[in-house]
């Protein structure tokens, strides 16, 4: 399948792409670089923000500004001057982490605009399953909802927001979650499995869901992107030019464009992987929905 790429940028580890309707911009977070990006559909300029810890995954809010679920809490950035090189951040939430050397990790809004974030231990090798899954809403920052997680991964929402996806990146889970989702309330129950990716070579890691319901994850490792319908049936593999994508999102104005991130190999030998943490844009016949922005930073309840 033919690709453009965003920019010409490799990200360490590409993360957590948003597209933004009104500015028909995508915003995206390289995680151990601590930077926030932007890149702009009209003049396919990109720039970027340095950030003071490392960012997960991030969500824009309805008066402008965005959310970043980083190291130690939640922040706001109100305002990304185009003329900044850093970031202006103001914390909104804090987090006690269940062990030492955690961050926030994967994440996005619901349907009603809630702000779901998870947590990870950052050494894979440690095998810990002391990650957690919050709720972030104008209550503030929720106790865990849900416990015993290695790498959380690939948060998404139906189009009718009442199912939660969510998978585990860690080898020795390797597996995709789906839960009822109460939308009034904000609680996923009855979590069952909706696939398990140990057959493959690649590990699921970001996802996106279509207009059709369907779910579409990134193999990372494997190079590919697979797409699941909602019964859980596997009906295509696009293969990509990177090994290691990371995250997909729908945008473009039609919202028919899948943005795809991805990671550098850990080595650094580019030899290996000579489009490692690209960003490229793919047409792949379906149509997403935007993000549902978080009501507002101004509204919610601060740290």
């Amino acid at each position: 399948m033919t690709f453009e790429r965003v920019g010409t940028l490799h990200n360490a580890t590409g993360e957590c792409p948003v597209w933004h309707p009104g500015e028909q911009a995508l915003y995206w977070t390289d995680i151990p670089s601590r930077c926030l990006w932007r890149w702009d559909a009209a003049s396919g300029q990109t720039r970027s923000w340095t950030l003071p810890e490392m960012a997960g995954c991030i969500a824009a809010t309805g008066d402008d500004a965005w959310l970043l679920a980083a190291q130690t809490g939640l922040f706001a950035a109100p305002h990304l001057a185009p003329d900044a090189d850093a970031a202006t951040l103001h914390r909104v939430a804090d987090v006690n982490h269940a062990a030492p050397g955690m961050r926030f990790n994967d994440g996005r809004t619901d349907r009603q605009g809630r702000f779901w974030c998870s947590t990870m231990v950052m050494d894979a090798d440690a095998r810990s399953n002391a990650g957690k899954l919050y709720r972030y809403d104008l209550d503030g920052l929720s106790t865990p909802v849900l416990d015993d997680l290695m790498i959380p991964n690939g948060l998404a929402f139906s189009p009718d927001g009442h199912r939660m996806y969510l998978s585990d990146s860690h080898p020795d889970r390797g597996a995709v979650w789906v839960f009822d989702y109460d939308s009034d309330d904000g609680v996923p129950s009855n979590r069952r499995l909706f696939t398990d990716l140990h057959p493959r070579t690649g590990r699921p890691d970001g996802a996106a869901v279509d207009c059709d319901g369907a779910y579409w994850t990134c193999a990372n490792g494997e190079g590919v992107l697979l797409r699941f319908t909602p019964d859980g049936v596997l009906d295509r593999t696009i293969d990509l030019p990177m090994r290691e994508p990371t995250m997909c999102a729908f945008g473009g104005s039609d919202m028919r464009t899948l943005f795809v991130t991805s990671a550098r190999p850990q080595d650094g030998d580019m030899t290996k992987d000579p489009l490692g943490g690209a960003v490229i844009a793919l047409q792949v016949g379906a149509r997403g929905l935007a993000d549902t922005p978080f009501p507002g930073i101004g509204s919610a309840r601060h740290a």
